[in-house]
């Protein structure tokens, strides 16, 4: 990995000479050395520094022991993955460290305790490698589920290992389709045949590292071999082919990603590639019932109707390639009502809606050619989980969580009123605990909404430690869960917790995600800042007390907003962030986000970026909280650099900081739960130092 990034950097460094100057600036660049011997010697000494301090507040302890023990109950539900009528299920637990993947029949499924047959076994399989695998799925071939395609990372990073497995004899196919460690899309069209992106040498990936050469593979035949179908273009995101295989049809489907939020999608139809004619923003939803079903990021205008960004629409897909234009509209959002996304069951279009940021799920059927709509009875007005269908029934399932409550799964087998199957525990004792849905005004007069969990003895009077959790990006909205996490470590101590949805997310719909892209990001942090200063005014803290936390473009967030307003918050806590935003997009996957941020080499987008890119907004002097920052050795996503550097360049202009860095765990909180566990501890025992 080391090598492939330091060959697309000599290449840029060519091709763009302001990159390279910018680099040269930058003292601490060495430190985008992942596995370079002073990078981690920096990362071991201030691992030492960091966990010597926080492994000895009170709280560390006891919360990463319950956090363990939460994540590996055995009382947890087990997420199903419907396989035709098969249930499947990965699993991790105190014995099962890596975890194990396992099925059972909807039967067993439904009772309190299944009986689960085990089809591959990760922890025996790491150990007899060798190798600390990370299971990253499987793809199955329907309709009989047999072969499929395993995925498998060292460490948990986004590149994995891709190996053929027969479910029936429980074990990888010798001589089988087998992929080396790449970013790789694969997907079967056939028993004999799969999709296949990967890495084939050089030129044969997206600046962002995805694949961009589509190629069919036939058994038997070497993958030099492989019969290349679509080529995209270096500067894209990605390219990929699937075949949906479907009761009523079966589709060979090219997608072309040249951007975020934007594709291309061509049907393979006797030997030749046709493009589906929408909105290059659209996005597809399903293939159902003949109809093509995708739902709008813009407005769209187009024989002689306007559809409006955010709505469902559908057509059938012979008329779309014939150049129909006469669409149905499945569903039409309003200011604060977004679609939240769609799935199919064989009978079915599932649509799952955001109404205030709560859910809502409909059924949607066709019959004789019309639409017709049933509401799904939720259990109450909190969120919904998506739902897990099978393309050969009519079943489906989907979870139901608020704050307060614990996660239960229901199953739904033919429209009839759905039937609760499985309950999470109660992980803390939520007497007393309130919700309430608050609104702060942000700097351009929008009202931007977020929820407030207070505790048992709550009073206003300032004294409060609040954590405020945010990400505000990429269409992504924030809901209300259930944390148990958050629960006994937070709440059940007295803290507050408060959940901002700013724009950037997608709790509104494309618009209210588009108001916070690129020139207009800045309201990211204004939004967030705005939520602060009310709970400040409200009297629910004190920017003594007042910490901050998020992850990935989350961290960005907090990162950028510490730095823009410093006197509103006494703790920050940024994971696997990012933070030198005049160098993302040459750092692993980050050219894939410009399309969020823009493109900081070319200096109108440079102009409006460093007024809230975090790594270049520090300057000594200023009075920053002791902010903790962590990330992991083997996230290929989001380059640890980021955190590594912001906590060198604090250090540096004579700011104290925390640091962590976890060696597992990819772009999340580690690889396995002990790992998740740890950084848990290290998070709260952080966070009541800080703001007790």
């Amino acid at each position: 990995m080391t090598v492939r990034i330091s060959v697309i950097a000599v290449v840029l460094s060519v091709v763009l000479p302001w990159a390279a100057a910018a680099a040269d600036e930058d003292p601490f660049v060495w430190l985008e050395d992942v596995q370079g011997e002073k990078a981690l010697a920096w990362v071991k000494q201030h691992n030492a520094l960091t966990t010597k301090v926080l492994e000895a507040v009170p709280e560390f302890a006891p919360t990463q022991k319950r956090t363990l023990e939460i994540l590996d109950s055995k009382d947890k539900i087990p997420s199903p993955e419907l396989l035709g009528t098969t249930v499947y299920n990965f699993w991790r637990d105190d014995v099962h460290e890596r975890g194990i993947w396992r099925r059972t029949t909807l039967a067993s499924y439904r009772a309190s305790s299944p009986a689960w047959e085990t089809v591959l076994d990760v922890d025996a399989l790491a150990k007899a490698d060798g190798i600390a695998w990370v299971f990253h799925g499987a793809d199955c071939l329907a309709p009989d589920y047999r072969r499929c395609i395993i995925s498998l990372s060292r460490g948990g990073s986004d590149a994995s290992v891709e190996r053929e497995f027969d479910t029936v004899a429980k074990q990888f196919v010798a001589g089988g389709f087998s992929l080396p460690e790449a970013k790789s899309q694969v997907s079967w069209r056939d028993e004999n045949t799969l999709w296949v992106g990967t890495d084939f040498g050089p030129g044969s990936l997206t600046d962002s590292g995805y694949p961009r050469i589509v190629k069919l593979w036939k058994r038997g035949t070497a993958l030099a071999e492989a019969k290349t179908v679509f080529e995209g273009k270096v500067e894209d995101v990605a390219s990929a082919g699937r075949t949906e295989i479907l009761a009523d049809g079966r589709y060979d489907v090219i997608t072309r990603v040249p951007a975020f939020f934007r594709q291309e999608t061509f049907l393979l139809l006797a030997g030749r590639l046709v493009k589906l004619d929408v909105p290059d923003d659209a996005q597809p939803q399903a293939f159902f019932r003949d109809r093509a079903v995708f739902s709008l990021r813009s407005d769209w205008t187009v024989g002689g109707t306007t559809y409006r960004a955010g709505s469902l629409l559908a057509i059938p897909v012979d008329d779309l390639l014939r150049g129909g234009r006469r669409f149905d509209v499945l569903f039409e959002p309003s200011e604060r009502v977004s679609l939240a996304g769609a799935t199919r069951t064989r009978d079915r279009l599932l649509v799952l809606i955001l109404d205030h940021v709560h859910s809502r799920l409909s059924s949607v059927t066709l019959q004789d050619g019309a639409w017709k709509r049933s509401e799904v009875t939720l259990p109450g007005i909190g969120t919904a989980g998506p739902a897990t269908a099978s393309d050969e029934t009519d079943t489906f399932f989907f979870s139901y969580q608020d704050f307060l409550t614990p996660a239960s799964l229901w199953l739904d087998e033919s429209g009839g009123p759905p039937e609760r199957v499985k309950t999470m525990p109660t992980y803390f004792d939520a007497a007393g605990v309130k919700v309430e849905q608050l609104e702060a005004t942000s700097k351009d007069g929008t009202k931007i909404p977020y929820f407030v969990v207070t505790p048992d003895g709550f009073k206003a009077d300032g004294a409060a430690p609040t954590l405020l959790y945010g990400y505000g990006g990429f269409e992504v909205p924030e809901v209300p869960r259930y944390s148990g996490v958050v629960g006994s470590a937070w709440l059940a101590r007295g803290g507050v917790y408060v959940l901002a949805n700013i724009r950037g997310g997608g709790e509104f719909g494309p618009a209210w995600h588009q108001a916070a892209m690129k020139a207009n990001h800045m309201r990211n942090f204004e939004d967030f800042a705005a939520v602060a200063e009310d709970v400040i005014a409200r009297k629910i803290t004190t920017p003594r007390h007042l910490g901050i936390m998020g992850g990935s473009q989350g961290g960005l967030l907090v990162g950028g907003t510490f730095t823009l307003r410093p006197e509103l918050f006494h703790a920050v806590v940024a994971q696997v962030p990012l933070a030198d935003m005049r160098r993302f997009n040459h750092l692993l996957a980050g050219a894939s986000w410009m399309a969020e941020y823009g493109d900081p080499d070319k200096p109108e987008d440079w102009a409006y970026i460093k007024t809230w890119s975090p790594y270049q907004l520090l300057r000594k002097g200023a009075a920053y909280p002791m902010p903790f920052f962590w990330t992991n050795t083997r996230d290929d996503r989001v380059h640890p650099a980021h955190a590594r550097k912001m906590v060198a360049k604090l250090e540096a202009l004579g700011h104290p900081v925390y640091y962590f860095e976890n060696t597992e765990g990819g772009h999340g909180t580690g690889a396995v739960n002990k790992q998740t566990a740890y950084v848990t501890g290290l998070e709260y025992a952080y966070l009541w130092k800080m703001l007790r």
